[in-house]
């Protein structure tokens, strides 16, 4: 499976950014979704995971409220909304497809983007 994320970009404090991730075939909608993101110096966290038919949505404390993780099977296409942003969201986004039908941490994926940088200015 080969995924593509875009969307990134430099966007003001309390923007808005929608990043999508488009994979290669159909496998993907059997399995979990999830976006993780780096900073600088920083490990690659999980943001927003979703299970493989939408129906269970998780997210990192940091981002509850402000961000929506949805799918669309059909499309083979997984996206991240990202509302009220905030110069600490600064990082390059990937996106992954998981092992399961539902992952959270990196090693439940094996499946990867190229990454899309987001950053935000205060």
């Amino acid at each position: 499976v080969q995924l593509q994320a875009s969307g990134g970009g430099l966007v003001q404090a309390g923007g808005s950014l929608r990043l999508s991730c488009v994979a290669s075939r159909r496998t993907a909608s059997n399995n979990g979704m999830g976006w993780f993101r780096q900073a600088p110096g920083k490990e690659r966290e999980p943001v927003a995971a979703i299970s493989w038919n939408g129906g269970i949505s998780n997210y990192a404390d940091s981002v509850k409220g402000r961000f929506t993780i949805s799918r669309n099977n059909a499309k083979n296409a997984v996206y991240l909304q990202m509302d009220s942003l905030k110069p600490e969201d600064t990082a390059v986004y990937y996106c992954a497809s998981a092992r399961g039908v539902l992952g959270w941490n990196r090693d439940q994926y094996n499946y990867w983007g190229q990454g899309t940088q987001v950053t935000v200015s205060s």
